[in-house]
C-alpha cells in the first residue's frame, strides 16, 4: 500500500484554502469574511490556515497573486499598442469577474489594515514592473518617446482604468481602454519625422 504525500495532501488544503476565501469574500464582502468561516468551508482547522497565514488578507492577496499572473501578463507582439490593448482588455474582463471582487475589497481594507496594505503594494509593484519593462522595451525600439518618465506613463494609462473600476463613475467594457489608449498615443508616441523640404 503506498504511503499518502504529505507534501501532496498539504497542497491540496492550501489550495481548498485560497478557494474558500475567496467564494465566501465573493458573497459576503471583505470584511464579513472570517478565519472560521474560511476554515468550515474548506474543511480544515483553523490552525492549519494560521500554519500558512497570518489572516484573511494574506489568503486573499496570494490568490489576487496567482490569478493575475494567470490572466494579466504582458503579451510582445513587437507593437506596444497592440500589446496594451491586449493587456488593458484582458485586466478589464478580469475586474468583471470573482477576482474583482475580491481585489476591491483587498484595496478597500488597505486604506486600514496595515497588511492588507503591504500586500495591495506588493501586487501593485509587481504589475507595475512588468508594464514598466514592457513599456522599456518599446520605447528602446523607437515606439514610444525616448524623454517619457516610465512610471508617470503607468499611472496615466492604469490610473482611468482604477478610477472607472473603483469609482464605477461609468461604463466599464473591455474597450473602453482602448478610447483611453487611442487618446494617449499622440502624448507618448515618439513626433512624427519631419516632412523633407523642397526647393
Amino acid at each position: 500500500m503506498p504511503t499518502p504525500d504529505p507534501a501532496r495532501r498539504s497542497e491540496h488544503a492550501r489550495q481548498a484554502i485560497i478557494a474558500a476565501a475567496f467564494e465566501l469574500c465573493a458573497e459576503r464582502g471583505f470584511a464579513a469574511t472570517t478565519i472560521e468561516a474560511i476554515a468550515a468551508r474548506a474543511g480544515v482547522g483553523k490552525t492549519t490556515i494560521y500554519r500558512w497565514w497570518p489572516s484573511k488578507a494574506a489568503i486573499l492577496a496570494e490568490g489576487v497573486e496567482i490569478q493575475r499572473d494567470a490572466s494579466a501578463t504582458f503579451p510582445d507582439t513587437g507593437d506596444i499598442w497592440t500589446d496594451l490593448a491586449t493587456q488593458t482588455g484582458n485586466v478589464t474582463r478580469l475586474f468583471d469577474t470573482e477576482f474583482g471582487a475580491i481585489w476591491r475589497g483587498l484595496i478597500a481594507a488597505a486604506q486600514t489594515e496595515e497588511y492588507a496594505a503591504d500586500s495591495v503594494r506588493r501586487i501593485l509593484r509587481g504589475s507595475i514592473d512588468a508594464a514598466l519593462a514592457r513599456l522599456a522595451g518599446a520605447r528602446d525600439a523607437g515606439q514610444l518617446r525616448p524623454d517619457l518618465d516610465l512610471e508617470l506613463t503607468v499611472e496615466l494609462i492604469y490610473g482611468p482604468l482604477y478610477h472607472a473600476w473603483l469609482l464605477r463613475t461609468r461604463p466599464f467594457p473591455p474597450s473602453y481602454m482602448q478610447s483611453v489608449l487611442t487618446a494617449l498615443k499622440p502624448a507618448l508616441a515618439p513626433a512624427p519625422e519631419p516632412a523633407p523640404a523642397h526647393d
